[in-house]
């Protein structure tokens, strides 16, 4: 597909190839958005490894960072050709016509990945690409050039090298699309709100195809600073992911204050015009500073009349409701997790996930107990709901004596992660549960 610049008075720019990348397992669902959030579809629309390519004017653009809960960014792709060595890049680099996109007084940083590049330096080749874009400045500007800020730049150029091809981007999401802008209290090791979305969609509890959400009660008995909870009561609430933040668009050339405004106040009024409802979301969590940080994080959102944040154990936390419902949690990785009653003296060392980790009363770690407890407290007291476990271990099932009915394929960053579908159904375990 190739891209064509097309300027009018009311659209900056028509059929830009976009590129939105994600976490790998993700792609479907990310393409099961797009296509609702700009109506594109068959060839304008590609599911690609770790990401979905689609054609998009710049409202397409604009629309994506403000509605997209599960891309990492939005990409503009504005060069894509083979290459054999460095000079190649300085000329594909050279012959993008970066005045269009930014002014010489603003600053940038180019960033390079690569996937199987004969090149012996990834440094110098991203040397080689920002003297290009310095040097394309300097000869159509008078000799003046952007500088390079590797921090707070006001541009981001994206490369990314294979064996044979070189592609270019220009970003116009700035930080990463997970920062929804509201999250300031946090653990160590949060979950990802772009992660946290597509475990609610593989769910089932939201659809990102429809943008509908399910009826059924959501629970994490393990929500930390209260991500998959914030999460789950934005979109009931209609709320787009970035309501609360900036994007990097609007330091670029082709932004229209104007028309940006009049799309983010026309998503905010038709959230605004969504009744509240009986709150069917909920979270607890054993630390009660990690529900603090939720509950100051959930008013940053604007959600806390959608949603109650509770301190407690998950195994003693009863159902937050009636009738059954969804768990949805991502407990904490590694050999030392919270199982003792709620967090006091013992609590505030953390285990490898990042979560905080309390003793039991006599003091013993119950790490080796935890899920084995915890499935036998579901099968008592939540008989009728599905639980989703997100785990990197792919044993977790034969730990906690139960049968997963799904299995599926996510990705917590650089962890190959599962999650697991749990059917509960009443019966006795041969573990009581922790006092």
């Amino acid at each position: 597909m190739a891209g064509h610049l097309i300027f009018s008075d009311d659209e900056a720019v028509n059929e830009l190839i976009l590129f939105l990348p994600c976490a790998a397992g993700v792609e479907d669902l990310l393409a099961a958005e797009v296509h609702a959030i700009t109506g594109r579809s068959g060839d304008d629309l590609r599911v690609l490894r770790a990401g979905v390519r689609v054609m998009g004017a710049w409202r397409d653009v604009q629309a994506l960072n403000l509605k997209s809960r599960l891309a990492q960014r939005v990409l503009v792709q504005l060069a894509h050709r083979p290459y054999r060595n460095e000079a190649d890049l300085y000329e594909a680099a050279s012959g993008i016509a970066w005045e269009m996109w930014f002014q010489p007084r603003q600053t940038f940083k180019v960033e390079l990945t690569a996937q199987g590049s004969p090149l012996q330096s990834l440094n110098f080749a991203t040397l080689k690409i920002k003297d290009a874009i310095a040097d394309r400045f300097r000869a159509r500007a008078g000799g003046v050039r952007p500088s390079v800020e590797t921090r707070f730049p006001d541009v981001r150029v994206f490369a990314h090298l294979t064996a044979e091809d070189v592609t270019l981007y220009i970003d116009t999401s700035g930080e990463p699309l997970f920062k929804r802008g509201w999250r300031v209290d946090k653990g160590d090791a949060p979950l990802k709100e772009t992660l946290a979305a597509a475990m609610l969609a593989a769910s089932g509890w939201w659809d990102p195809e429809t943008g509908a959400v399910s009826d059924q009660p959501l629970y994490d008995p393990c929500c930390g600073s209260g991500t998959i909870p914030i999460e789950a009561a934005l979109l009931a609430a209609g709320v787009p992911a970035g309501a609360s933040r900036r994007f990097g668009f609007e330091a670029l050339l082709l932004h229209r204050a104007e028309l940006w405004r009049a799309m983010r106040e026309e998503a905010l009024a038709q959230a605004d015009a969504r009744p509240a409802g009986p709150v069917r979301v909920f979270g607890s969590d054993v630390s009660h500073r990690m529900v603090d940080f939720a509950q100051r994080n959930a008013e940053r959102a604007g959600v806390t009349d959608r949603l109650q944040l509770r301190g407690g154990d998950a195994l003693q936390r009863m159902p937050p409701v009636e009738g059954g419902g969804v768990i949805l949690l991502n407990p904490p990785y590694g050999e030392r997790i919270a199982v003792g009653g709620v967090a006091g003296s013992n609590a505030g060392r953390r285990g490898q996930g990042g979560r905080e980790v309390a003793q039991t009363e006599s003091g013993a770690d119950g790490g080796d107990d935890f899920f084995p407890q915890l499935a036998t407290h579901w099968k008592r007291n939540f008989a009728g709901w599905t639980a989703w476990v997100l785990t990197p271990d792919m044993k977790l099932p034969q730990r906690m004596r139960l049968k997963e009915s799904r299995r599926v394929p996510m990705w917590n960053g650089p962890i190959e992660c599962r999650l697991l579908r749990f059917d509960m159904v009443a019966g006795s375990a041969r573990t009581a549960p922790a006092a």
